[in-house]
């Protein structure tokens, strides 16, 4: 089960190279693309800045798109959820999945370093927090 989620992990990161490259070398060859257009009418000056400008537009609309996929939706808030300890937990983990495997894995490796450790570590999970009080 660890094995296959680590190929996976790692079939998606060399997918997302794969693609980074690819985007990369494209938008590469379109500044290329402009530049010969822009150079015979502007000269090398002007079709750099021509360039130039055009990256900044699609750097900005990159970052626009960006910014409105990041906004977080108020519509979907999850409800507090109260009962088991196995229930707090699944929900943890399907609301903040890297933040649970990053917990999991500082606590892997502090019980591995020191074991005496794990206990407060597993007390940290199963104590909890009570949940916020709603407002008015």
């Amino acid at each position: 089960m660890i094995r296959e989620l680590i190929r996976r992990i790692a079939i998606g990161l060399l997918a997302g190279a794969v693609l980074a490259t690819g985007a990369s070398v494209f938008v590469l060859a379109l500044a290329f693309a402009l530049y010969a257009l822009a150079e015979p009418y502007v000269g090398r000056a002007g079709a750099a800045s021509i360039v130039a400008g055009g990256a900044a537009v699609f750097i900005a609309l990159v970052a626009g798109i960006l910014f409105l996929a990041a906004r977080p939706n108020k519509a979907k808030t999850p409800a507090t959820v109260a009962g088991s300890i196995g229930e707090r937990a699944v929900s943890f983990f399907r609301e903040k999945p890297v933040v649970a495997i990053s917990a999991a894995l500082g606590a892997g490796f502090l019980a591995v370093r020191n074991p005496k450790y794990l206990g407060a570590v597993i007390r940290s999970f199963v104590e909890g927090r009570e949940p916020p009080r709603p407002r008015k």
